[in-house]
């Protein structure tokens, strides 16, 4: 049986080690982006000096709104409850278009443009580079991170069979890496050891990675949990399914993307009144982020780092109509923010990050390892002469 398993996991590994170096590697680049971002150009993100009291909101938007293309409208704003973190002002498109605004000043900070390296890197982790071909062709490069991602699943579980050990003393060996003793042992002991401490992370984020690879798979995943969705739905649209049983779907809100026909007043008059009654009734919030007629606040807590509390809110006057706790959703309102968390390794905070980072960097050189291992095994039994 376990020849069977050493055979299934070599000959999985072979053809497929480079492409999950590279899925692994590029997703571990992905880890601190945020961080990486923050570091570089601070004067984005942070305001020169925390004064007494913000700006009224309703002036920020207007100013920001003045700068804009008329085809281009503020639809909401996130608030950090960090004084010093600027204002992010979310625009209607192009999609997950943003500015900064000190909002103590009214200077708008900059327009948030993802940087050309972590461009490369997200589409190298999802696609293999390539595109979505607008003449619905096959989206090979999404199909082939997916096999690869399916087929680690199966490397891991092989590997686990094959290195099981038999006795208590052989287990406590096997988890040591050793490096004084030649490359070659230390090569292995990277490979094998270093397999076993990150196992668990590298197979939650494969198992969670595949849901945006394949239907069937999403279904089925999906399925598990209780919630049902339709075949023929992609991800995005069958998480809006699934979360449509359970509360409103996470990122929506009613009348985003610019001012009414008929309205006279100013779509952003009553956003101050809102966000000052969430803060003061959430005061240990994390971020609150309000829109023409919704609003929903972040709390600093473990697990799903998508959860939010949503609310909805009268535009004329403010008034908050509609609460939607995260807490009183069933499963199919929490799942897919609980794939994202688990997949990026947010969900425990700052700690779970790094072993994320950690075990990603670890995956991707579990296929070079082994590389190495098989050709020397290869090159030793070659005969001489």
């Amino acid at each position: 049986m376990r020849k069977i398993f050493r055979n299934i996991h070599l000959w999985l590994s072979v053809p497929f080690g480079i492409l999950i170096t590279l899925i692994c590697f590029s997703g571990a680049a992905l880890v601190f982006e945020k961080e990486v971002m923050e570091l570089c150009h601070r004067e984005l993100y942070f305001v020169k000096k925390v004064e007494a009291a913000p700006l009224p909101m309703e002036q920020l938007m207007t100013k920001v709104a003045a700068t804009l293309p008329d085809s281009v409208s503020v639809t909401g704003v996130n608030i950090s409850s960090d004084p010093e973190r600027a204002y992010q002002i979310t625009l209607s498109k192009p999609r997950r278009a943003s500015m900064y605004v000190d909002q103590y000043t009214g200077e708008i900070t900059g327009k948030y443009e993802r940087a050309p390296f972590f461009n490369f890197m997200f589409r190298m982790h999802r696609w293999l580079l390539d595109s979505m071909k607008q003449d619905g062709g096959i989206f090979w490069g999404k199909m082939i991170v997916g096999t690869s991602t399916l087929m680690f699943v199966f490397v891991l579980i092989s590997g686990v069979v094959v290195w099981w050990p038999r006795t208590r003393k052989a287990l406590k060996n096997s988890l040591k890496i050793v490096a004084n003793k030649g490359w070659r042992r230390f090569w292995y002991d990277l490979h094998v050891a270093g397999g076993m401490y990150a196992l668990v992370f590298l197979l939650a984020m494969a198992l969670t990675g595949l849901t945006w690879s394949f239907q069937w798979y999403r279904t089925g995943f999906y399925k598990t949990f209780g919630v049902e969705v339709q075949p023929s739905m992609g991800h995005g649209n069958a998480a809006a399914n699934a979360t449509a049983k359970g509360g409103k779907r996470e990122g929506s809100s009613e009348g985003r993307g610019g001012r009414p026909e008929g309205r006279k007043h100013s779509p952003y008059a009553n956003w101050q009144q809102v966000y000052e009654q969430l803060a003061e009734a959430n005061p240990d919030y994390k971020l609150i982020s309000v829109s023409d007629g919704s609003a929903s606040v972040a709390l600093p807590r473990f697990g799903n780092q998508r959860g939010t509390d949503r609310y909805k809110f009268n535009p004329r006057n403010g008034e908050i109509t509609e609460t939607t706790l995260y807490k009183d959703l069933d499963n199919s309102g929490k799942i897919r923010g609980w794939i994202y968390s688990v997949h990026v390794g947010s969900w425990g905070g700052m700690l779970t990050r790094i072993l994320t980072f950690i075990a990603a960097l670890i995956g991707a050189s579990l296929p070079l390892t082994g590389y190495y291992l098989w050709i020397r095994k290869k090159i030793k039994r070659r005969p001489v002469g």
